[in-house]
């Protein structure tokens, strides 16, 4: 390379770098996972005292349940994620801890899946086209769509697994731009590992009480030997069982559930950092679609009219995240700032998602 181009490069990435744009190398992965509905106040507090104790929470046989999880806010919180409140607490970030004025929001009106989720991918609202959870495509090309296309990738270098069927619609506006898995649905015709083609198998055994949504714990192995055998590049993994339990009525399930959830990242991380094509340049984001209502009259409903609905949060890990554990005040992050977050860590310009309304999260893309 001349000198004369190389300070002609140096002087477009200082430029980049002054205007905010992407300046992160294009060698970096980003792996999404998103569990629906579970509220900041479990995150944060830890189990509800006001629903550990109520029969028609699913609390009535639950006296384990109540030991192990209960307790003050910050020891009940370890005990259900001790993953986030240990690793991730020390090495990265949690936002929306409201107790403390952080404030994580969506900015669709819906308040429910389909809306929150378009938002999530796509970095703005569709209010004015998804306003209901039916199956159909995404509104908008997704950041998945968009990664394939700008890093030049393989379909199935950037991917998706989803506990409900409706993923086969939400994460792309072409369902054959990239590799998607959601729902009771087989496997695409392919080499898979032995392994992955049990897994596949399974699901069609242990069913779940919802015939449009299979059980988290198969979609998060599909998903992780998914990930040893292919190697993504951008991976998102849908889980959907916080919800499913809420509409129940049963916050002993949810627990569990969001515990299962902690254990499962944990062996995510752990396998990121077992592995060269990940270790070092990797970044995790764990989200939710939306909130629920606050009180033990209405923990378990979502939507327009449900005071608290609008409440999410984020959390985040990887080599370029601020170490700042819990957050405390700032500006608010909301649903519109995921998908710029995830294509400026693939080293890609947000301005690439059409529309959006959201900026990349300076403290997870390490911009400040």
């Amino acid at each position: 390379m001349s000198l004369h181009r190389f300070a002609s490069l140096a002087r477009l990435t200082l430029l980049l770098a002054a205007l905010g744009g992407p300046t992160l190398a294009q060698d970096q992965n980003v792996i999404l996972v998103s569990t629906d509905g579970l509220r900041w106040q479990d995150l944060f507090r830890g189990a509800d005292p006001g629903l550990l104790s109520r029969d028609d929470a699913g609390m009535k046989d639950a006296a384990a349940v109540r030991e192990r999880f209960g307790g003050a806010p910050e020891v009940s919180r370890r005990k259900i994620f001790p993953f986030l409140w240990g690793t991730v607490a020390r090495q990265g970030l949690l936002y929306g801890n409201r107790d403390k004025g952080s404030v994580a929001k969506v900015n669709n009106g819906m308040r429910f899946s389909y809306p929150g989720y378009a938002e999530l991918l796509t970095g703005r609202p569709h209010d004015d086209v998804i306003r209901s959870n039916d199956m159909r495509p995404s509104p908008a090309p997704t950041v998945l769509e968009i990664a394939r296309r700008e890093l030049s990738l393989e379909r199935n270098q950037a991917a998706a697994f989803g506990s409900w069927e409706v993923f086969q619609g939400i994460c792309a506006r072409d369902s054959n731009s990239v590799f998607i898995n959601a729902g009771y649905q087989p496997l695409a015709s392919g080499r898979w590992s032995p392994r992955l083609a049990e897994l596949a198998d399974l699901q069609f055994q242990m069913l779940t009480p919802w015939r449009s949504a299979r059980h988290d714990y198969l979609t998060f192995e599909l998903a992780l030997e998914y990930l040893r055998q292919v190697g993504p590049r951008a991976l998102y993994i849908a889980l959907d069982e916080t919800d499913d339990w809420a509409h129940a009525s049963r916050y002993d399930r949810v627990l569990e559930m969001a515990h299962n959830l902690d254990a499962n990242l944990q062996r995510l991380w752990e396998l990121v950092q077992r592995d060269p094509r990940y270790r070092g340049k990797t970044t995790l984001i764990v989200a939710t679609d939306h909130g629920r209502g606050r009180t033990p009259t209405d923990w378990q409903r979502h939507g327009k009219d449900v005071e608290g609905a609008d409440e999410v949060w984020y959390v985040a890990i990887g080599p370029h995240v601020e170490a700042l554990g819990e957050v405390s005040g700032g500006p608010a992050v909301t649903q519109s700032d995921i998908a710029p977050t995830m294509l400026q860590l693939l080293g890609l310009d947000p301005k690439l998602l059409a529309g959006a309304v959201g900026s990349p999260i300076a403290a997870i893309t390490g911009s400040r």
